[in-house]
């Protein structure tokens, strides 16, 4: 009776041991998933930000340039003020999912792309005052921040 007693708590024993190991494993496959997906979220959101930054700046130097060739910039302004409309709302997405310091360089780049609609909206700004704004310099704080935030290794 006694080996009988021992042997069904050895299997006992076993039987949870194997289930913990199991649950174990299990979640963590489940975070590695997790993690990758909003990796995965983040790349997504930055890349689509970052293209809206660079669709406001390409529109803002068509109207300025426009305003030096004494051409119609409305079309121009009027493509800026559709992708400053997208922008505020992609910056919403990019601050719940970026890390504090990509979240920090991407309200810099806001507060440069700002300078840049108020310079654009004004009718004496060409080309020359639309450049003197450091909204370049600005992204590149951000695109470092977003690949220290994604564990992209600079090579």
């Amino acid at each position: 009776m006694a080996t009988q007693i021992i042997t069904l708590i050895g299997v006992l024993v076993g039987a949870l041991t194997s289930f913990l190991a199991t649950a174990a494993a299990e979640r963590a496959k489940f975070r590695r998933e997790m993690t990758t997906r909003w990796d995965e979220r983040k790349l997504d959101t930055y890349i689509e930000y970052v293209s809206c930054i660079k669709e406001i700046q390409r529109a803002a130097m068509e109207a300025g340039q426009a305003r030096e060739e004494d051409k119609d910039a409305s079309g121009a302004l009027a493509e800026m003020e559709s992708s400053e409309n997208r922008r505020s709302i992609l910056f919403e997405a990019f601050v719940l999912l970026s890390d504090e310091r990509a979240a920090t360089a991407a309200h810099a780049v806001n507060q440069r792309t700002w300078d840049l609609l108020r310079a654009a909206r004004d009718q004496s700004s060409g080309v020359p005052a639309l450049r003197a704004i450091p909204l370049v310099e600005t992204l590149n704080v951000l695109h470092e921040a977003a690949r220290s935030d994604l564990a992209i290794a600079r090579g």
